[in-house]
């Protein structure tokens, strides 16, 4: 919403910063997944799908050396002990290695996120301009698609044993207004990639950038239908405005305490479900996708869990379990229900370590220093209000990557005892004028 840009020192497990690499394949990939899946199946070329998976898997190790190793940081060893511990119990819920399989690959974007801990987004020169380029190719191929049909529309591929479509003509409630995938799997991601591209490239742009360019956003995610997307963004676009019109020292304090009071979003299903369960939804509808899941998608998993596992609404029932791999991959696929909200989702696979978690990133907020993990954490928190987010892997990396502060060397002190201050870095004083070729402070970025 402003402009920071933080350059500390960075121990890389290899010379090359392979987070920045690994979050560039995934949003490549998903971001135009409907594109790659369908050429690289026809082409024979399948496994080049998994190509950001195998980068992850060094991410893995780095997360390994660089939080748990040099940042001495407790609390991401027993992040990556419950992980795996969640990984067991998955499989055996689900019952099945295909399924323990598809976990284990669902988890790895996770480690991605987490290895930028110590560094600033915006330190990330070649990374923003994939991410800038993705922004502006999203919009296009949701406006082409809107005229054209696309080859990879209804396409069928296996994965896994798995039959999956690489995207679906979808038409929203009423009949008129279909729901536009662009170069995506699906409309709602075409939509988030337009978001979070958009929310990270605005940061280094003008006022009149983001407003001209904001405004042509907010109308292609209207093409995908996608109406909490369309929310958020319009949101973001005022307060974005708003920040900037405050004297500059204000401005980072506030955008500080907007990621702090977006987490009150995790709260939002619960109050609805107060208010509105019993709700009858009325087909076609304006209020019918979010009256179901009310009724059903927040609250019928908690019913199956307490039938198969009641020990699991306190542990959890593994990972991967009312989640794709259960659906795709489990005998207990029928007890499958699409859970509509990251930290719901999240709380059944992980249960209650994963919201003594949460209580550590949200206090880790108060030390972060990072705009741009603090503008995806506002932005986030709005969207998975009614999104799981855990496929494609690009969702779950953005997540992992904003509560990634976390981990940092200063947050490992902070915890160590109370009595250590947490020293603040002053934002960058400027807001207009500024330009991408500010030098970085390491050159391999």
């Amino acid at each position: 919403m402003t402009i920071l840009a933080l350059h500390r020192p960075r121990i890389t497990l290899i010379s090359l910063n392979i987070e920045a690499i690994a979050l560039g394949v995934y949003l490549v990939r998903d971001a135009f997944g409907g594109v790659i899946r369908y050429y690289t199946s026809i082409y024979h070329v399948d496994p080049l799908w998994y190509l950001p998976d195998g980068v992850a898997l060094l991410c893995l190790a780095q997360f390994f050396v660089h939080c748990i190793l040099r940042n001495r940081s407790t609390l991401a060893l027993l992040v990556l002990v419950q992980i795996m511990l969640s990984l067991v119990l998955g499989y055996l819920f689900m019952g099945t290695m295909n399924a323990a399989i598809s976990s284990f690959k669902m988890m790895l974007p996770v480690f991605v996120g987490f290895c930028f801990c110590d560094s600033s987004l915006g330190s990330y020169r070649k990374l923003l301009s994939v991410i800038a380029v993705t922004f502006y190719l999203s919009v296009i191929g949701v406006f082409l698609t809107k005229f054209y049909l696309m080859p990879w529309v209804g396409y069928k591929y296996e994965s896994f044993g798995a039959v999956r479509e690489a995207g679906r003509l979808w038409w929203a409630y009423g009949g008129d207004d279909q729901r536009l995938m662009g170069f995506a799997a699906d409309n709602t991601m075409a939509a988030f990639f337009i978001l979070v591209s958009f929310a990270i490239t605005s940061i280094r742009m003008s006022t009149s950038w983001c407003l001209i360019f904001g405004s042509i956003a907010i109308y292609a995610i209207k093409l995908t239908t996608s109406k909490t997307t369309m929310i958020v963004l319009v949101l973001y676009l005022v307060l974005l405005v708003f920040v900037r019109m405050l004297p500059e020292k204000s401005r980072f304090p506030a955008i500080r305490l907007i990621a702090q009071w977006s987490f009150a979003a995790i709260f939002v299903p619960f109050f609805m479900i107060v208010v509105a369960s019993g709700t009858a939804a009325v087909p076609h509808s304006t209020l019918f996708s979010i009256v179901d899941r009310i009724n059903n998608s927040w609250q019928l998993p908690f019913v199956y869990m307490n039938q198969l596992m009641p020990i699991g609404l306190v542990t959890g029932c593994g990972a991967g379990c009312f989640n794709y791999p259960q659906k795709l991959f489990s005998p207990l696929a029928h007890f499958w229900v699409p859970v509509d909200n990251f930290y719901i989702g999240t709380y059944l696979m992980f249960g209650l370590p994963f919201a003594a978690f949460m209580v550590m990133v949200f206090r880790a907020t108060f030390g972060a220093t990072d705009v741009y993990k603090l503008t995806l954490i506002f932005v986030v928190n709005l969207f998975t209000i009614t999104v799981l987010n855990y496929g494609p892997a690009s969702g779950l990396l953005i997540i992992a990557l904003s509560f990634s502060e976390v981990f940092s060397r200063r947050a490992a002190s902070a915890r160590a005892g109370d009595a250590v201050p947490i020293v603040m870095r002053p934002p960058v004083p400027s807001l207009e004028g500024f330009r991408p070729d500010i030098p970085a402070a390491s050159g391999s970025r």
